[in-house]
């Protein structure tokens, strides 16, 4: 109940209007709260459980071997940086706030150590523990009261951060079974972190503020194995007292840029968003607001998915198919999109985010996944990461003096809305755009406004992007890269290089810049057909990294008599390399075409994203005015997928991958087919009703139809 409390709360702030934020007061306070502040914060940590076990678990049969080192948590002091956006009614605030924060004193104990008399000898052990997680990060909600320049708040939400790093523990003076190695700790639990704070606004643009949190960063779980069925247990509960002193500069209810010149919005331009399929860019805006520039942009969603299906005819069953008597999961992501203008065509931008629940059977079962809405590592609890955090900057290319400077749009410039990951203002249209930083490679490359975004349209893989390209990120779908995007009149051209994670399909990225990289170009070419606008994109790319070339992997599994065979038996350095055709296609106002063609190098293991090594996508997408229902939308696709040859014997032998493995295979190529119907109640909520059918599922004609429903709930501002 307590996660289900956190996540309505921070789903209640996000969903705000502000325009009933901004409604007048009869006795108003003195200092106005509303809109973005950002900060820093100074203090301090004190843990409530500093004690420290390693019990005996499998294989001793005795708490006399339970080993009890001391701890190395001890007080600490936190320093960090907090950001958020209040609305404000009268008296009483409202808003959220995400912040960042090292917490120092968190770390496990390394050295030598006496056991207990009891135990046998020699008595003594040694442990050395590696880095472990020593910060906190969240996303709370906050509500307070204002009067004259003060404010009283209480707060509450999600929190990351406490993991203990990777340890070594040795029993005595070693041997083979003596040496103990422990990977990162893991939770089941949430962790959390609530509070209250005083404030006081001390200048026109500036507060001081007194904080206390009560952290939870969860029960840590560390397990210790030798390789021969002995195991160590430590459990570590990681809950402590913060108070810290902090400072907030506070930008202001009126999102401009002081002195700029005002001018009148032409229609939507381009959408930086990740997964944002840019519905409304073919749409009309309204050319009568008139704003100057935004100095920040603040936005944020929440989608919530249940998706279920019947049982379905099966031969077997696998270790990654969808379990054949039926199944049903919920999912949900609720994210930020906090953008500042840091000088011209500069900006700034941070994306926390929290994820709870799972996609259908854990994120298995089909190569074109039917759910892209939700994260691919699933908890039963909320957890936070921040998932994104970038510069970007515009440089113009035209002539200084050419640029329009009034309402008439003209010919040279344009002008960007105020959406997720970024901010609105006036630029050329013809323009370099550069992003540096961890962003999704989606944010950048194969883009389509019919086809792109799982949060309001198609929720299958086959739908949002090309299915055999294999980029580059990790299990979340993000990575540190750089992009550079040439604009011109008829024409864009794009490159980047992006970061592979450590291993395929790792929780980690690459440290190491350019040992395991992908490179990537798009080039897009704007044209009419009747009147209609539309774009095609050709993309190419290559993965270079310590990847495994297939056929070696069987013939490993062969020479070793090691079956099923497994694809981390033979990685080297090797390029996997592929690419596709990308095209949409305005078939009139409120009705689009889109259709996808791509194919990679299916020698080699899937690296990031999905197992399909060539794959057909197409549909078609009608928006609500074609039938009265401005904000509905309803969109049909269907795809087509296969396998390279050494992929499919792979998989006949029993091997699993990214997302599918039955066991066993009698090979048939994917195919897919998605109908979705979006109900909008205005523009920032919907609800979706979706229908999947996934024929061969897996590539395997042995199991399958299967009819997946679904319903989405999203809410945005």
């Amino acid at each position: 109940m307590a996660h289900a409390f956190f996540i309505f709360f921070l789903d209640f702030a996000f969903c705000a209007l502000s325009s009933s934020a901004r409604a007048e007061d009869a006795s108003p306070p003195l200092f106005n709260w509303a809109g973005l502040y950002m900060g820093a914060s100074l203090g301090g940590g004190f843990p409530l459980h500093p004690g420290e076990r390693l019990q005996a678990a499998s294989g001793f049969g005795s708490p006399i071997f339970d080993l009890y080192p001391p701890s190395a948590t001890r007080p600490g002091v936190t320093v960090g940086a907090q950001a958020g956006y209040n609305w404000q009614k009268g008296h009483w605030v409202w808003g959220f706030e995400t912040d960042l924060s090292l917490l120092d004193g968190r770390r496990g104990p390394t050295g030598i150590y006496l056991a207990s008399p009891a135990y046998p000898p020699p008595p003594f052990f040694s442990l050395a523990s590696n880095s472990s997680a020593n910060f906190f990060a969240s996303i709370r909600g906050r509500v307070g009261y204002a009067w004259d320049r003060s404010l009283i708040y209480f707060t509450g939400g999600v929190a990351a951060g406490g993991a203990r790093g990777p340890a070594t523990l040795t029993l005595g003076a070693g041997g083979p079974d003596a040496i103990f190695y422990a990977p990162w700790s893991q939770s089941s639990r949430m962790k959390y972190a609530i509070g209250a704070g005083f404030e006081y606004a001390f200048a026109d643009n500036w507060s001081a503020r007194a904080e206390y949190l009560f952290l939870n960063q969860s029960l840590n779980t560390q397990l210790f194995d030798n390789g021969a069925d002995f195991t160590y247990v430590s459990r570590v509960r990681n809950e402590n007292h913060l108070l810290r002193f902090g400072l907030n500069f506070h930008f202001g209810e009126d999102n401009r840029i002081p002195g700029e010149i005002e001018y009148g919005r032409p229609q939507t331009g381009r959408n930086g968003h990740h997964g944002g399929n840019g519905q409304n860019s073919g749409k009309d805006e309204s050319a009568d607001a008139h704003d100057a520039p935004e100095l920040y942009s603040v936005h944020a969603q929440t989608t919530h998915v249940v998706q279920a299906y019947p049982r379905f005819r099966a031969l077997y069953d696998g270790p990654n198919s969808f379990p054949s008597g039926g199944k049903a999961n919920e999912g949900s992501t609720t994210n930020l999109f906090l953008g500042l203008r840091l000088w011209e065509g500069g900006a700034a931008y941070l994306n926390p985010e929290v994820d709870q629940g799972y996609g259908l059977a854990n994120s298995v079962g089909a190569a074109a996944y039917v759910n892209s809405a939700v994260a691919k590592v699933g908890r039963a609890a909320p957890y936070m990461r921040f998932q994104r955090y970038f510069l970007r900057q515009i440089i113009g290319l035209n002539e200084d003096g050419a640029k329009e400077r009034d309402s008439d749009t003209g010919s040279r410039s344009e002008v960007l809305e105020s959406t997720q990951n970024q901010i609105s203002g006036k630029v050329d249209k013809d323009r370099i755009i550069i992003t540096l930083g961890k962003f999704a490679v989606g944010d950048v490359f194969d883009d389509n406004i019919y086809a792109h975004d799982p949060t309001t349209g198609f929720l299958n893989f086959a739908f949002n992007t090309m299915g055999a390209f294999d980029y580059a990120a990790d299990a979340w779908g993000y990575t540190y890269g750089l992009a550079v995007e040439w604009k011109q009149d008829w024409w864009t051209a794009r490159g980047g290089v992006f970061q592979l994670p450590t291993i395929p399909n790792g929780l980690d990225i690459e440290p190491q810049i350019f040992r395991q990289f992908m490179g990537v170009v798009e080039f897009e070419a704007r044209y009419e057909v009747f009147n209609q606008p539309g774009a095609i994109k050709f993309l190419a790319y290559g993965d270079n990294g310590y990847i495994s070339k297939i056929d070696n992997v069987i013939r490993y599994a062969y020479l070793a008599n090691d079956f099923p065979p497994r694809v981390d038996t033979a990685r080297g350095r090797a390029v996997k390399t592929g690419g596709g055709i990308n095209i949409k296609q305005q078939i009139a106002p409120h009705l689009g075409f889109f259709l996808r063609a791509s194919m990679t190098d299916g020698r080699y293991e899937t690296v990031a994203y999905t197992d399909v090594d060539r794959q057909l996508s197409m549909g078609v997408v009608a928006g609500g005015a074609l039938w009265g229902r401005d904000d509905d939308e309803i969109g049909v696709a269907g795809a087509l997928g296969g396998l390279h040859g050494d992929r499919v014997r792979y998989f006949e032998l029993g091997g699993t991958s990214v997302y599918i493995g039955d066991g066993a295979l009698s090979y048939a190529g994917e195919k897919n087919m998605e109908a979705y119907y979006k109900i909008g109640f205005g523009k920032d909520m919907d609800a979706t009703l979706d229908y999947q059918l996934l024929v061969n599922p897996a590539h395997n004609s042995a199991r399958g139809p299967i009819n997946v429903f679904g319903l989405r709930l999203r809410a945005a501002f």
